[in-house]
């Protein structure tokens, strides 16, 4: 009995995610870094009251058609438990296209910017002002795209990025 193609594809996102956070890491100080080897379990402490961060999805570009999402997540991870993403976008208008945050629900429709199973979380007017707001609540993957014109700013825009919320340790 194996894990079959889904199975093994998410352990290996997951792999890749866990390498990506690593890689982002300072390790000037060793490889125990400020861990307290003292101290809970697995060698290290979850610490429950560690601030939140609150995250500009692109950063100063925002949420746009033909900004790769995808890189800016990985160059912008990891994320933690409890992390806000905040998604800013002009409303529609007549010199702008209307975006949208769905939230995808697994790793094929996200590759494939397939809509059909999505959960709409952002109308095209949400991401105005201070922006739309999502907190990593869950340690899961999760699957942003931006679902205006049937996905086509998922697929052409480059309007999608995934990432899965690591536990804040120190």
């Amino acid at each position: 009995m194996g894990l079959g193609n889904s199975g093994a594809l998410l352990i290996l996102v997951a792999i890749s995610m866990f390498g990506i956070g690593m890689a982002n890491k300072n390790f000037s100080a060793g490889w125990n870094g400020n861990w307290n080897h003292t101290a809970g379990w697995p060698y290290g402490q979850w610490n429950a009251n560690q601030t939140s961060k609150r995250i500009i999805v692109g950063g100063s570009e925002n949420w746009h058609f033909g900004f790769n999402y995808t890189d800016w997540a990985i160059r912008n991870g990891p994320f933690y438990l409890n992390d806000t993403l905040v998604f800013k976008f002009d409303p529609p208008n007549d010199t702008t296209f209307p975006h949208s945050v769905y939230l995808l629900s697994n790793f094929w429709s996200f590759q494939n910017c397939d809509l059909r199973k999505a959960q709409k979380i952002a109308q095209v007017t949400r991401g105005g002002g201070e922006g739309f707001e999502f907190v990593l609540k869950r340690w899961q993957p999760y699957y942003f795209a931006c679902g205006e014109r049937n996905g086509f700013h998922c697929k052409t825009g480059m309007m999608k990025f995934a990432v899965w919320p690591i536990v804040r340790w120190y």
